[in-house]
């Protein structure tokens, strides 16, 4: 199998399971199901699902074992940004080249689809198959995902963002904040695939390596194509970060300095790889990610 045809087999495989594992409606009122289900089905790369089953699948594992938990941390995503784009948080009004969730549904209901995309995650990987196969390796699964979330992860990120508008933050502040913003997910979803694939400690230790140096990079290539890309491309309003006062490292460091950093850290994250055998489809994705247009 080709690396493009094992992205599209892994791309197709999520959507299929997350097109279809939505509760229905409740009460006659299908509004906020019909919201979460606008918001997880609008596009996006599928990178940190598309992680879970891909280090399950290095460490010798059964991807469908993973394929519950892998729609689950896609759900937080997805929950995040509903969230990330309401007017208390960053008020941005397209996302993905389509109205924000609240544009679309209005502020209260997109507040609920983010709320019930969170708590769903967690119910729906909980009733997994590989729940009763394995308990304790499902409950691991589950500590990782929760504490990535929480206010030891993404959450405590966002305090660090929000905080830190309108102010001239410092590099290391910059590079915590973007550690758990978006770094702690990409980690979770390393891990998740690590732990549930059978994975050995020297494993789960480069998977978190990878993970964070990813994580890093990711952030960064986000900050530069705030300023480079066209809003066509991206698919949301380009010069935000400007706008809303906040520091990155292209505010701070300059573009290029800024794709110099960002290739290092892919290097890393590539060099992190090499205890797994099968590692060319993740190799190559990680490159691909650092050289993304949108």
């Amino acid at each position: 199998m080709s690396k493009i045809d094992r992205l599209d087999e892994y791309i197709s495989v999520i959507n299929c399971e997350l097109s279809s594992c939505l509760p229905e409606c409740f009460y006659n009122e299908p509004i906020v199901t019909q919201a979460m289900q606008y918001s997880l089905m609008n596009g996006g790369k599928r990178i940190r699902p598309v992680l879970t089953l891909e280090f399950c699948r290095m460490c010798g594992g059964d991807i469908n074992n993973a394929l519950a938990f892998a729609c689950a941390i896609e759900m937080i995503h997805t929950y995040s940004l509903i969230h990330d784009d309401l007017p208390c948080m960053d008020n941005d009004e397209m996302r993905r080249g389509k109205p924000a969730c609240h544009v679309e549904f209005g502020e209260s209901y997109a507040l609920l689809a983010g709320d019930a995309l969170l708590t769903y995650a967690f119910e729906y990987a909980l009733k997994s198959d590989f729940m009763q196969k394995d308990p304790s390796c499902a409950a691991e699964a589950l500590r990782i995902l929760s504490t990535c979330s929480g206010i030891s992860g993404m959450i405590g990120g966002q305090v660090v963002d929000l905080k830190s508008e309108d102010k001239h933050v410092t590099i290391d502040t910059l590079r915590i904040m973007d550690s758990l913003k978006t770094g702690a997910l990409i980690k979770a979803a390393a891990l998740m695939g690590t732990v549930i694939g059978g994975g050995n400690n020297e494993q789960k230790q480069a998977a978190v390596q990878y993970a964070e140096n990813l994580g890093q990079a990711f952030q960064i290539v986000d900050d530069i194509l705030d300023v480079t890309a066209d809003e066509a491309t991206l698919g949301k309003p380009v010069g935000s970060d400007k706008e809303s006062g906040k520091s990155t490292y292209v505010s701070l460091l300059g573009l290029g300095q800024s794709q110099k950093i960002a290739d290092e850290l892919t290097n890393k994250a590539i060099e992190a790889l090499d205890v797994f055998e099968d590692n060319g489809f993740l190799i190559e994705l990680t490159k691909s990610l650092a050289s993304r247009k949108n």
